[in-house]
């Protein structure tokens, strides 16, 4: 049977990035706020049709290419962001054979749920 996902982790694997993709979850998260903010800031401070440049310009585009770097490191990895706000991540993953994902919330301590590829949270079960 083929599986759709070349990389598959073990508990133990994805147990180990763990400490990583909480601070690049943090970051995301920061980046995606300010960027927001600085969004908000630019609608509100010129009329239409008038060019905008300068720092907060500038800004923005930095966060955009650290939002895309960091996304990057999780395709890279075939590790899905399934809710930013939430740091809810899916890793594929092999149980008895079959393709499934560990599933993890930033604020769990541990890998301790697993659900298959097409139900989603809702059929979150523990490992």
């Amino acid at each position: 049977m083929a599986h759709r996902f070349k990389k598959h982790y073990t508990r133990d694997e994805a147990r180990a990035l763990l400490p990583v993709l909480r601070e690049w979850l943090e970051r995301l998260e920061a980046s995606r706020l300010e960027l927001q903010q600085n969004e908000r800031r630019l609608a509100g401070s010129h009329p239409a049709g008038h060019d905008v440049g300068g720092e907060l310009v500038n800004k923005s585009m930095r966060l955009l290419v650290d939002i895309k770097d960091l996304l990057r490191k999780f395709q890279d990895r075939e590790i899905l962001i399934k809710d930013l706000p939430r740091g809810l991540i899916d890793f594929p993953a092999l149980i008895g054979g079959k393709e499934v994902f560990l599933c993890w919330e930033k604020d769990e301590e541990d890998i301790e749920f697993w659900h298959d590829i097409d139900s989603g949270y809702a059929g979150r079960e523990r490992l």
